[in-house]
């Protein structure tokens, strides 16, 4: 493998000279009609260009080397053979018949395309036959002139940037108009052009990706001056997502001539590549731009670990492949006897997906406790390209059938695709002792794995223009690309939902080192999840979100209000973290969840807490709390300790109850009566009475275990009947264990309600929060038993309680023994029972 000095190799693309147009190779300026042509560029090494959807892998750096296949054949048209010379027909040299040829397209009053923009004319074509070269060719006329004189730090024409970068989304399968606008994006930030101009010239579509590309003057935003640039093109993106589709690409060019900057320019746009336009590349499915550009970065930042890695490349390389290839021939043998039309492949790793490969080996211990090597299936994997959705899951039949697979290791991306669009089908087989990975999708899927959002074509043609398909071959009914879009298919062209997102927080940050410090934060996680809501919502969050960034995804009102989840139907802390395919529900105040009407109206909600920063993963939420947080900077509860103005306390016993025993002893009339503190029983209790010493009567709930004592110790029981009206002087002294999700003002929401049926507290305890989860215990005094009920109902109506109860006296029961008649669970949540299992 030939590697050009000073350039950092790259991996395996998918597209064969992806941009590979020689741009030193080009003529500066563009040509007259009727005036001497110079000769087309000649390439290096000829290189076969490989369809996008063929599944065959190219390696990048040997592509970079040499010009396109298109240009390629057009000088293999235009060249003699050597030592030959016979000449053309007539007579006429190939500089006559040139000549002779481009008159007979004046006469048209077509405008040939310059020679130098031939190579993109030949990779657009491909894509899109129908294509409106002529328009190419004014927009290369107009940046030519506009850059003539200007270099770059390589000291080639400025002009050989432009056409690099158009040449690239040439062969991504760009449209027109996206390559019109490639060629013009640099003249209004970098020459006199206006916008203004760029529009009246070629239409607002393209000065609007003009203008979504330019970046904004140093002299007018400073330090801010990136951060801002890239607020603007996200914003510009979301409206139309070719801006950012041009702007990797051009990124991607400045990538590959990175060596004529200074080191420390290197260092810094090599991490920001990292950080921000990598993880973009990969959310907009562009896998061949990535895998580019990771490599690029890979040689810029690590020189030592990337030689390490091409030269482990490079000795498997010289190597007879004995595994993956026989096993791919054997897979397609198996395929053609079953009837499934497929073409196998091995698809090579690039630089740094054999480098995390390594990573993870040497990080696991072997058999013999030894840290692991490479193996000779990590340096690539099978891809099986089939026709139809239906035939991929046929393959995997096969694959599963003939050869043993890995549990464990199936994914099907076909159904469920990736938030990126990816679909594919992966599974692991042994064979021969070794563990191989393989892909199977259709044409189409290979299209969208490889370029994505490109592939879907012109998100302003009605329904879409897929890359290969133009409009006029549609007319004309020339199928040139994928077809009829497969009804199983499942990709969504609409915007993205992290790029809306994103969208939404970054109004949020109008401070620049915020936003690029949120930014790079929010782009970190290179993989996403869907959760799926108890109501049928589908969220899609980051990798490692929480229950809190659901919440406030669904809406900041109901991550305010949010005091508990549910995942999976569990009772669960709001820290805990999300995996894949979970079910969640959200519970809110009011007793309802996040998906019930008017669960969110009402009072101002209690808000977030300040630790639940330490477990919001996504920027809307961390924003969200934060805002919050500053509004209500914490304050001291206020509590009420007696009836509210609004609310009179509830009427007493009458007067003649008043101070009456409240039982009567059969028997033992007028005997001294009091009731238990162990267990308070209270009207209608079943009860039973103990004798004592100075003749009293000790009443104690049935079944406690301190009656249940006195009764081992030979006191034998008495008969004891609750006397109707009766109160003890002090009230009815009543245990109350309330079940909660933890929040702020718990406490004092539920003294206040209690307080406001007109009881006394006479104590209260709060055990250390579990998970979330808190209990309360309060002993009260009632005026009347028929109190008790009503006091209950009102602690179950306080946001978070989801139960309620009398708790049994300390060793009465076991564990697991169901709850007595006094236990009363809550039915307010969700409209179900949450006397939820310990989790």
């Amino acid at each position: 493998m030939t590697v050009e000095a000073g350039q950092p190799e790259t991996g395996q693309l998918s597209v064969a000279g992806l941009g590979a147009l020689q741009p030193s190779a080009l003529p500066p300026a563009a040509p007259r009609p009727n005036s001497p042509q110079p000769p087309a560029p000649q390439p290096a090494a000829p290189a076969a260009a490989v369809p996008l959807a063929a599944p065959q892998a190219a390696e990048p750096a040997a592509a970079q080397a040499a010009e396109p296949a298109a240009p390629q054949a057009a000088d293999d048209s235009r060249a003699a053979r050597p030592g030959s010379a016979r000449r053309p027909l007539g007579g006429l040299g190939r500089g006559a018949l040139g000549r002779a040829g481009r008159a007979a397209l004046l006469a048209t009053g077509r405008q040939p395309a310059p020679d130098a923009i031939e190579p993109i004319v030949q990779a657009h074509r491909r894509h899109h036959p129908q294509a409106d070269i002529g328009l190419l060719g004014r927009a290369y006329r107009t940046a030519e002139a506009s850059h003539r004189g200007q270099t770059r730090k390589s000291g080639e024409p400025f002009i050989t940037h432009p056409l690099a970068v158009t040449m690239i989304l040439a062969q991504l399968g760009a449209g027109t108009t996206t390559l019109v606008a490639s060629l013009l994006h640099d003249t209004v930030e970098d020459t006199e052009v206006t916008l203004d101009q760029v529009s009246a010239d070629f239409g607002p579509e393209v000065a609007y990706l003009v203008d979504g590309v330019t970046k904004l003057e140093k002299v007018d935003f400073g330090a801010a001056a990136e951060a801002e640039t890239f607020r603007k093109m996200l914003v510009a993106t979301g409206d139309d997502v070719r801006v950012m589709v041009i702007k990797l690409a051009d990124r991607l060019h400045n990538m590959r001539t990175i060596r004529h900057m200074k080191p420390a320019s290197q260092a810094r746009i090599a991490k920001v590549t990292r950080d921000v336009l990598i993880p973009l590349a990969e959310r907009l499915g562009i896998q061949v731009v990535k895998a580019e550009l990771e490599d690029i970065v890979f040689a810029t930042l690590h020189p030592e670990e990337h030689a390490r890695t091409r030269a482990l490349v490079a000795a498997h390389e010289a190597d007879p492949d004995t595994l993956l290839q026989p096993f791919a021939e054997a897979l397609g043998r198996q395929l053609a006897e079953a009837g499934v039309p497929a073409e196998v492949t091995v698809r090579p790793r690039h630089g740094v997906s054999v480098h995390r490969v390594m990573a993870k080996r040497s990080g696991a211990a072997g058999r013999d406790g030894l840290p692991q090597g490479l193996h000779p299936a990590d340096f690539g994997r099978v891809l099986v390209v089939v026709e139809e959705n239906a035939d991929c899951y046929a393959v995997l039949g096969e694959l599963h059938t003939c050869w043993t697979p890995l549990p464990g290791e199936f994914k099907d991306f076909v159904a469920a695709p990736k938030f990126n669009l990816y679909q594919s089908l992966h599974t692991a087989v042994a064979v021969d002792g070794e563990v191989v990975e393989v892909l199977v999708r259709t044409r189409q899927m290979h299209r969208v794995a490889e370029t994505g959002v490109v592939a879907l074509g012109d998100p302003h043609q009605p329904g879409g223009q897929p890359a290969g398909q133009s409009p006029a071959g549609q007319q004309a009914g020339q199928q040139a690309g994928p077809g009829p879009r497969d009804e199983l298919d499942r990709t969504d062209p609409a915007r993205p939902g992290w790029l809306s997102r994103l969208l939404e927080w970054q109004q949020e940050t109008p401070d620049p080192d915020a936003f690029w410090s949120t930014l790079t934060a929010e782009l970190a996680g290179d993989r996403e999840i869907t959760v799926v809501t108890e109501s049928g919502e589908t969220l899609q969050l980051r990798a490692g979100a929480s229950c809190v960034d659901a919440a406030y995804l669904i809406g900041e009102e109901t991550g305010h209000r949010c005091i508990g989840a549910r995942v999976n139907g569990r009772l669960t802390a709001l820290s805990t973290t999300l995996e894949d395919g979970d079910v969640l529900g959200i519970l809110t105040e009011g007793g309802g969840g996040a998906d019930q009407p008017g669960a969110a109206a009402g009072a101002e909600p209690s808000g977030p807490a300040p630790e639940w920063l330490a477990y919001a993963r996504t920027p809307g939420a961390r924003l969200a709390i934060e805002r919050w947080l500053a509004d209500h900077p914490a304050g001291a509860p206020v509590v009420r300790t007696g009836p509210s103005a609004e609310q009179p306390a509830p009427p007493g016993p009458p007067a003649a109850g008043r101070g009456a025993a409240p039982v009567a002893v059969a028997g033992r009339p007028g005997a001294p009566v009091r009731l238990a503190r162990c267990c308070t029983p209270v009207p209608p209790d079943e009860v039973t009475g103990y004798a004592t010493k100075g003749g009293s009567v000790t009443v104690h709930r049935t079944g406690c275990p301190a009656g249940e004592r006195m009764r081992a110790a030979g006191r034998g029981p008495l008969g004891v009947t609750w006397v109707p009206d009766a109160v003890p002087p002090s009230g009815y002294r009543v245990t109350l264990r309330a079940e909660a999700l933890n929040r702020p003002r718990l406490l004092a929401d539920l003294t206040a309600v209690m307080s406001a049926e007109g009881i006394g507290i006479v104590s209260a305890e709060v055990e250390p929060p579990q998970e979330l989860r808190v209990r309360h215990t309060y002993t009260i005094e009632l005026p009347t038993a028929g109190t008790l009920p009503l006091v209950m109902r009102a602690m179950l109506r306080v946001s978070g309680v989801y139960d309620v109860c009398r708790p049994q006296p300390e060793g009465a029961g076991n564990a697991d023994d169901p709850p007595g008649p006094g236990v009363r669970p809550s039915w307010g949540i969700h409209g179900r029972s949450a006397a939820f299992p310990e989790v």
